[in-house]
């Protein structure tokens, strides 16, 4: 199947005089399910629409915008797969010289804020035409929240960008259904009760006054914004809340209900290139080169760690694809021969957010009544099941595909999960690390990592072990690589101490260090505006800036030829750990 539009001569091609649907993003056009505007254009297009795309406007004029003149039915507009602020900047607010989702990886092709831009810019030039925010960006800016970069509590997105409606989540049948709503003859206007939407709503008389958050005013105050969190986390899955924003009352629908798994095969069977669009032919773009050789093999994730906002994007249930939608996909990237994008033999990866919670699920279906934000801690809950039996039986029948030589696990599992099966244990080791295998425990101190919403260190080191002794039976010699994040809220210069001393006795040398970043929406952000614990509504130290800097030399001084002498702070530990 041709690539969606970019050109008027590409609609001329198809004998269009006008697209039904424009979709405008922040990255390049790569024609891929990984990458949100060519997967939402995909399913569109099977619903019957004619999609276009323009990617990567240029913001400081207008020949881009109205390059394909005005769709028939609405614009949509994302500013692609990362938050263009955190795409932009580093932890310490520091210009990115690069960018993974653009040709060459050059930096600039798309504006701080890139929502707001384009969709001001559309309503600016198409004055009617409705414009409809999804991706990331919108995603998890669909409420009053905490912005890291200007230091302040701004409104939903939708009310600062007049935008006619919100789409959050992954979207495609959402997206379908609006499509089809306006190709009635409809407004949207009307449309107030869609899953997975924000919209502009009064609030009825009868409302439950719960359902009503603080307003965005009010939730620049820390204690309200403490209460707005706890709120929306405790009821946004199955209750229909209002917020006051920007003299506007938004009206945020229950998310839209997961895919089964014929839909979700569907989605995945459609008629992708797989390519980016010949636009950029001979530049290379980063994120392309990372995934081109993966496969998901499913989505959602209920680890609920607390700094981590893939649950309020993709839900915490699974859903997974079948084994033949993985080894068809698995077939026809065996396929790719030629070119500079052909396939050499291995998948360097099939997973999702968790890798190991592929098939998994609630005993009980998780039910909009469980208030548990995480089914894995503080302990997992008994009505989880995972086999990870069904994850190696699928791993095993792509792996004897013809043309199929190593396959790769890079998307990280949960060890608090996997250290229950030795099966498991023993088939990374001896078959799908590629020598390295990449974990989080992403700290060591008790009080850190139950402020992070993860499990003790303890379960790491038992799986390790397990690990290293499955290897060495196999006669094989392997690392682990832990992810660590450093000056997370309520970690102190103690933690960081107790860090320290856990890497050097156990001569971890780390590849991997990140500083916390407050991203839009997820409790920690909560915890870093407020200082107050998420779970006690009690005061908690939290780090910025140099005493940041001092906890991370603290933590790897020991590794770090940079770091000349070990800094003067806690030169002498009494901290004691216990399982």
């Amino acid at each position: 199947m041709p690539f969606l539009p970019m050109s008027p001569q590409e609609l001329k091609a198809r004998n269009w005089s006008q697209a039904d649907i424009i979709l405008i993003s922040g990255d390049a056009y790569i024609d891929h399910p990984s990458f949100g505007a060519a997967i939402i254009g995909r399913s569109l297009e099977a619903a019957g629409f004619k999609v276009a795309i323009i990617a990567q406007p240029d913001w400081t004029k207008d020949e881009d915008f109205l390059r394909l003149g005005a769709p028939r039915l609405f614009f949509g507009i994302t500013a692609g797969n990362m938050d263009s602020m955190v795409n932009h900047y580093t932890a310490q607010k520091k210009i990115r010289h690069d960018d993974a989702y653009s040709p060459a990886g050059v930096a600039g092709k798309r504006p701080d804020r890139a929502s707001l831009i384009y969709t001001n810019k559309i309503k600016q030039l198409f004055k009617g035409v409705p414009v409809v925010l999804g991706g990331i960006e919108a995603s998890l800016r669909r409420i009053s929240h905490y912005d890291y970069w200007s230091d302040t509590v701004k409104n939903s997105i939708l009310s600062d960008s007049k935008a006619d409606l919100l789409v959050y989540g992954m979207a495609e049948p959402t997206i379908v259904d609006i499509a089809r709503y306006l190709d009635q003859g409809k407004s949207l206007k009307e449309l107030k009760d869609l899953r997975g939407s924000v919209v502009f709503d009064d609030p009825k008389a009868e409302i439950n006054t719960l359902d009503i958050l603080p307003d965005a005013i009010a939730s620049k105050d820390k204690l309200i914004h403490h209460q707005l969190y706890r709120r929306f986390f405790e009821r946004f899955n199955s209750h229909t809340l209002y917020q006051m924003n920007g003299g506007r009352w938004i009206r945020h629908n229950p998310p839209a209900l997961p895919l089964t798994e014929a839909a979700l095969d569907a989605i995945y069977a459609l008629p992708f290139e797989n390519a980016p669009h010949p636009f950029y032919q001979g530049q290379k773009i980063p994120a392309w080169e990372q995934i081109k050789d993966s496969i998901t093999s499913h989505r959602g994730c209920y680890g609920g760690c607390n700094f981590c906002a893939i649950g309020l994007h993709q839900g915490r249930k699974i859903q997974s694809r079948s084994d033949k939608s993985i080894i068809n996909e698995a077939k026809r990237m065996s396929q790719r021969t030629t070119g500079n994008d052909r396939f050499h033999g291995s998948i360097s990866d099939i997973g999702g957010p968790t890798a190991n919670m592929y098939a998994s699920f609630c005993k009980l279906g998780f039910p909009e009544s469980c208030k548990r934000r995480s089914c894995l801690f503080p302990e997992v809950c008994p009505n989880l099941v995972f086999d990870h039996k069904l994850q190696l039986k699928m791993l095993d029948a792509v792996s004897k595909l013809p043309g199929i030589r190593h396959i790769f696990i890079s998307s990280g599992i949960r060890f608090d999960m996997a250290i229950k099966s030795q099966p498991y244990i023993k088939a990374l080791a001896e078959r799908y690390t590629g020598g390295r295998l990449k974990l989080a425990p992403e700290h060591v101190a008790h009080k850190t990592l139950s402020l992070m919403g993860k499990p003790d260190i303890w379960l790491y080191e038992d799986f390790s072990k397990e690990f290293f002794k499955q290897a060495d039976s196999l006669g094989l010699k392997r690392q682990i690589i832990p992810y660590i994040i450093i000056g997370h809220p309520g970690t102190s210069m103690e933690d960081a101490q107790e860090l320290s001393n856990w890497l050097k006795k156990n001569r971890i040398k780390i590849e991997q260090v990140q500083e916390f970043t407050p991203t839009p929406m997820t409790i920690s952000t909560c915890m870093y505006f407020t200082g107050l614990d998420f779970e006690t509504g009690k005061p908690i130290f939290v780090p910025k800036g140099r005493q940041i800097r001092e906890q991370k030399n603290l933590a790897l001084w020991w590794q770090d030829s940079k770091i000349h002498s070990k800094p003067k702070a806690y030169t002498k530990s009494s901290i004691k750990r216990s399982k």
